[in-house]
């Protein structure tokens, strides 16, 4: 099968190649997908799991991207709940070679079924970042109608979706980012804008919640801007000073199949609209790594079509 894959860590994105890779073998409670659209995060190749496997050991050369849409072409022993043929999207395993790739292996548990109305270039923008604004605003700072949010990069894959969220169980949204990200921003449900470039990010008064995506001085200033009792949830580093009568907290995002099918749900519904900012075919994935101009959203990696899925054992 066909691949992106990197092999020198040392080369950054200048070592991302398209290659041919051997298919990959179904452990037990696993599933082969047939991967349609990938996401990926540009920072991953810093990853030390991009690296080695869980005892340490080097894996590669690895596949990154960890989002994937597609569709069930084999199942491991002892998979159930999926069924061959079926449409899925979902997380793939950190420390596993990802979905930047034709077919990728799967534990079950970590996809969720996709509806037929719902595009695979769009059910790949939803893992990562949509389970990440949820387990920031919900699971870690507890968001409550009536209290007002801070959201930082409002025109990323994650704020994006957090101001929706945020908006749709009545919290005032806050969102900064560049003087570009304005219109999206509001579009997007937040009342008030913050270019960070231009204003003054300490007139936003105190919020009772912060959701950074930026870490550095963003995160820093942002600690001196949570009330009493608030919370500031990043996902950029791990804080170093904690809010006055509050608490900061770091996290990385964890599968969640329930949660997956909520946020399809809400897409289908049109409660929800994630910002695929561009498509991409797999042939240049490896330069979507390098962001030569700045679009909103997430760049998405279109691998196959929908008809026309080839036998599983293609390219053996």
């Amino acid at each position: 099968m066909r691949a992106i894959t990197v092999r020198d860590r040392d080369a950054g994105v200048d070592g991302l190649a398209l290659t041919d890779m051997p298919y990959p073998h179904a452990a037990e409670n696993d599933v082969i997908v047939r991967v349609h659209a990938a996401g990926f995060t540009p920072g991953e190749l810093d990853w030390p799991a991009t690296w080695t496997d869980r005892a340490g050991r080097d894996r590669t050369p690895s596949i990154p991207g960890h989002e994937v849409s597609g569709v069930v072409v084999e199942l491991g022993y002892g998979t159930t709940g999926l069924t061959v043929g079926q449409r899925v999207f979902g997380l793939t395993d950190w420390a596993r070679n990802g979905s930047l790739a034709e077919y990728t292996a799967v534990e079950a548990r970590n996809l969720a079924p996709l509806a037929a109305d719902i595009d695979h270039t769009v059910a790949a923008a939803l893992p990562i970042s949509g389970l990440t604004a949820w387990q920031a605003l919900f699971d870690h700072a507890h968001l409550t109608t009536g209290q007002t949010v801070l959201v930082h990069g409002v025109a990323g894959g994650v704020g994006s979706i957090a101001v929706q969220l945020a908006r749709e169980v009545g919290a005032h949204v806050i969102g900064t980012g560049r003087a570009d990200d304005r219109e999206l921003a509001l579009t997007l449900g937040a009342q008030t804008f913050v270019d960070l470039d231009a204003d003054d990010l300490e007139h936003v008064g105190e919020v009772d919640v912060v959701l950074d995506v930026i870490g550095g001085d963003i995160l820093r200033r942002s600690t001196e801007l949570v009330r009493p009792g608030g919370t500031l949830v990043t996902i950029a580093v791990p804080p170093t000073v904690q809010p006055r009568d509050g608490r900061a907290v770091f996290f990385v995002v964890e599968p969640d199949r329930a949660r997956l099918a909520d946020l399809a749900h809400r897409v289908r519904t049109g409660r929800l609209k994630p910002v695929v900012g561009a498509v991409r075919p797999l042939s240049e994935a490896a330069s979507a790594f390098v962001r030569h101009r700045r679009t909103p959203g997430r760049t998405i990696i279109r691998v196959a079509e929908e008809h026309g899925t080839p036998h599983p054992t293609a390219g053996r």
